[in-house]
């Protein structure tokens, strides 16, 4: 059975944790959906890990479109979610409609994800939403604005910015969010949110006290050759292969391969 938007606010009421990883192609999507995974994140990561970008910032619309669609051909149970990249959304809610109407149209993602809670941001939410386009949100550490933080530096950590961010988080809630990211923020303020909104909270370097947590994928694998601090690596694949495939590669040009 496909796990469902309402089926994520009943878990937060039931205190079960929500998992989430990303994805970006088929093979990855289908292994993570059958291991049992709640959501998949077709996120905007994907330019670094998938792609050799060096930021979010160059992924396109018609990149993110060809990966949400292997992605979403991997997976049967998981709620789908897919980032709107860099520039597909910002200038209008008219350009978010079109950017995420053709996000679930030719892929099939349940909802998109945007980031960013300033009011311009939270009424092209409250835009999607009113036409049926289901939006998780995400404020604190948001990497589409890595230029204007100077770097993907931890958020909220004074009075002022912790307020601002949990008045952008009642704002997105407001305005239709079915679940917001908390990225890289205090635990004490990322618990506040949690405790202060009806719909979950899902945290990636946030602390526990969220409704859920998220990483990238290609983190908790070990394939990455750099992550934040704040990730997690249950395995440390990327070293796994680089032998495996140096064992294909002695055994060819020592005619052990093939037999």
């Amino acid at each position: 059975m496909a796990v469902t938007i309402h089926q994520l606010r009943q878990l937060k009421q039931q205190g079960r944790p929500i998992s989430v990883l990303t994805a970006w192609d088929f093979a990855l999507a289908t292994l993570i959906d059958q291991a049992g995974v709640d959501v998949v994140l077709v996120g905007d990561s994907l330019a670094m890990v998938a792609l050799g970008y060096s930021t979010t910032l160059s992924l396109t619309l018609e990149e993110m479109l060809y990966h949400a669609q292997a992605v979403t051909r991997g997976v049967n149970h998981a709620l789908v979610v897919c980032d709107l990249p860099f520039m597909s959304y910002q200038e209008s809610p008219q350009q978010a409609l079109k950017s995420a109407g053709t996000l679930l149209q030719q892929a099939g993602v349940a909802a998109v994800k945007v980031e960013g809670g300033y009011p311009d941001m939270v009424e092209t939410v409250r835009f999607l939403v009113n036409r049926g386009i289901p939006v998780m949100g995400h404020v604190g550490l948001t990497p589409q604005s890595v230029h204007q933080f100077s770097g993907y530096r931890r958020q909220g950590t004074s009075e002022v910015d912790a307020d601002r961010i949990l008045q952008e988080a009642i704002a997105l809630e407001q305005a239709g969010a079915f679940a917001i990211v908390l990225e890289h923020m205090p635990t004490p303020l990322a618990a506040k949110i949690t405790q202060t909104l009806t719909i979950p909270t899902i945290g990636i370097g946030a602390g526990s006290a969220c409704d859920g947590q998220v990483l990238v994928t290609a983190d908790m694998l070990g394939l990455s050759d750099w992550q934040p601090p704040f990730a997690k690596s249950y395995g440390n694949l990327r070293q796994s292969i680089i032998e495996t495939v140096q064992q294909y590669c002695d055994e060819v040009r020592n005619h052990q391969f093939p037999q």
